[in-house]
């Protein structure tokens, strides 16, 4: 079998922000922890918690972080992340990620446009085909935006394992930019073929469910860290998770969804100091199975 030449991590300038890893298709480079809005941010009118989610934008943005990930699907998540960028300033940092989902592909454009109008962007970096809805009418849709301009990258996503079949022949047979699915320490099936495939492929990936929407982190909670986890600079198991993640050197983007401002911040940190190497990642996820 042919060696896989993966991506490598590329330090930041500055020691306490985020490694980032580079985009194939285009060398650009992004911080490996972006922000998830599925559930989190779906608080419909709320003022107060509109501004709950704006200041957790703000801790991002902050942080160094830059990729936040939305859906038609999220109810209010697509309008709440927009009053956090116009209460922001629209910031510049910004690498907006959004999704397709409709089953229509005549529809597809005036939902990605509606989409637009709630985060008030000019353009999407990244557009995804939701959950493989549709894909092929809205990647043609999405490909001849990117050739003009309204799109930067194109992607397919799905989530806790399903389709891997159908997401690994897109991604052997089109053009595609990104790549979204769930892995996290104890979901790891994407090891085996879908993470070296996009690797090989030069697609990036970006990584939902990095908790199983806190699930993980329940479990672990009032369990005592491994005194070995200090030396890989993890303070927390949220961060040790993440670290696990990260250090596989296919993985471009995890994207942990929060409501607090000191999770956000957690989460983003994690990705400066020391990655696991292989033989500690199995030593992470050994003693993780043993709890």
């Amino acid at each position: 079998m042919a060696a896989i030449n993966y991506p490598p991590l590329l330090a930041h300038s500055q020691d306490q922000r985020p490694v980032a890893r580079r985009v194939p298709s285009t060398g650009e480079t992004v911080p490996s922890v972006g922000l998830g809005t599925w559930i989190t941010f779906n608080v419909g009118e709320d003022p107060t918690l509109r501004d709950e989610c704006a200041d957790v934008m703000a801790a991002f943005f902050e942080a160094g972080g830059r990729v936040i990930d939305s859906s038609p699907m999220y109810g209010s998540s697509q309008p709440v992340v927009g009053h956090g960028l116009q209460k922001l300033g629209q910031p510049a940092a910004l690498f907006s990620a959004e999704k397709v989902w409709t089953s229509s592909g005549a529809d597809g454009p005036s939902q990605i446009e509606q989409s637009r109008r709630l985060w008030d962007v000019p353009r999407f970096d990244l557009i995804q085909v939701h959950n493989l809805l549709a894909w092929e009418a809205h990647l043609q849709t999405l490909f001849a935006m990117k050739a003009a301009g309204s799109v930067r990258y194109v992607g397919i996503t799905t989530s806790e394992g399903r389709r891997h079949d159908l997401l690994e022949q897109i991604m052997r047979h089109e053009a595609i930019d990104f790549v979204q699915l769930s892995y996290n320490i104890v979901d790891r099936e994407a090891e085996e073929r879908i993470l070296p495939l996009a690797a090989e492929r030069g697609i990036a990936v970006i990584i939902n469910r990095p908790f199983r929407q806190g699930a993980l982190t329940s479990r672990l909670d009032g369990e005592p860290m491994p005194e070995w986890a200090a030396e890989l600079g993890a303070s927390s198991w949220a961060q040790l998770l993440l670290k696990f993640i990260l250090s596989h050197p296919a993985v471009t983007v995890a994207i942990p969804a929060t409501t607090r401002v000191d999770h956000v911040r957690e989460n983003v940190a994690a990705a400066t100091g020391p990655l696991p190497d292989a033989a500690t990642r199995e030593r992470i996820a050994a003693h993780v199975q043993d709890l």
